[in-house]
């Protein structure tokens, strides 16, 4: 198993839970492992009934295990404020405020959301290295993933504006202040230099999450997650990712032969219903179910939590060291 597991799906289908349960067993199995949640409800802090915040802590209680949750709007907020910073020591004094104005707008608009939880992923995958195994409760989503495909287009963007820069040079600065001078500046420059590092940064990314992660989707037996999922699938697919695998959540459990009224009858048709449609996830998909949970009366969290672990079939052991 890679070092970097996610979990995705579409909003309330369990990804809290069956990530807990995941990082629950691998730590059971002796791996230090680091859950991050992106959850706004902070469901990790119920499931383990312990408060966590942007900075991994141990779980109280469990061994080998640590939890971390990131506030969506925070990261956002501090994808902002870290932009304008490094725009304002790039730009002229008069054109700060504007420059500003336009930060504020565009992180206003569909993306900016992910696009700052996309950072923040990379910011814990690459400060990782005191774990085995690190589960994210979410898996980026089509959009971010999208910006994998950024270092290609930067390259050529970052080659335009050297060559920009140099007729630049040559036209206006060598003759004032040598053509030595002009090269060392044009090294330095700070708008070339911080797209080089993005582009680097999402050049990690991509070969994290290409050679190092999977993918696991989490759904329930109804028509809309489904289609969600093929739609993740896809998202996944386009990225060079690959999906490892699926879990079925919240299926209802089989009534008692001798069960009778209208609450029997009721559970026996859904119960009906969804094995036609976990047949119908097994015969659309090309990734194996590795997991189908049955739906608890009760929240998900202690021995219940445990049930659920013991029910994942995902392996936990940690993949050999690259030669």
């Amino acid at each position: 198993m890679n070092k970097f597991v996610f979990f995705g799906g579409k909003g309330g289908v369990g990804k809290t839970t069956v990530s807990s349960a995941y990082g629950l067993k691998c730590a059971r199995d002796g791996l230090e492992t680091l859950l991050v949640s992106t959850d706004p409800a902070h469901s990790t802090s119920d499931v383990f009934d312990q408060q966590f915040d942007d900075d991994p802590e141990p779980v109280e209680g469990h061994e080998n295990l640590f939890a971390m949750e990131l506030d969506p709007e925070e990261e956002v907020q501090r994808h902002m404020t870290d932009i304008k910073s490094t725009m304002s020591d790039q730009v002229s004094p008069a054109i700060v405020n504007e420059i500003d104005r336009q930060i504020e707008l565009a992180h206003r608009t569909p993306g900016a959301y992910e696009a700052a939880l996309f950072d923040r992923f990379i910011d814990v995958m690459r400060s990782s290295e005191e774990y085995d195994r690190v589960v994210f409760d979410t898996s980026p989503t089509g959009g971010t993933l999208r910006l994998l495909a950024l270092p290609e287009f930067l390259e050529s963007w970052i080659e335009r504006l050297t060559a920009k820069r140099t007729e630049s040079v040559d036209l206006f600065e060598k003759a004032a202040i040598g053509d030595k001078e002009a090269r060392q500046k044009l090294a330095e420059d700070p708008i070339i230099r911080r797209l080089t590092e993005r582009k680097k940064l999402f050049e990690f990314a991509g070969e994290t999450l290409r050679e190092q992660s999977a993918f696991y989707l989490v759904l329930n037996p109804d028509e809309l997650s489904i289609e969600e999922s093929h739609r993740a699938v896809a998202d996944l697919t386009e990225a060079g990712l690959t999906v490892g695998g699926l879990v079925v959540n919240k299926v209802a459990p089989e009534p008692d032969e001798g069960e009778t009224g209208t609450g029997a009858t009721y559970l026996r048709e859904r119960y009906r219903t969804e094995q036609d449609r976990l047949a119908r996830i097994r015969e659309e998909f090309d990734q194996p179910v590795v997991a189908v949970i049955e739906q608890r009366v009760s929240e998900i969290k202690g021995d219940l939590l445990s049930e659920v672990t013991a029910e994942l079939g995902i392996e936990t052991a940690a993949s050999p060291p690259q030669a």
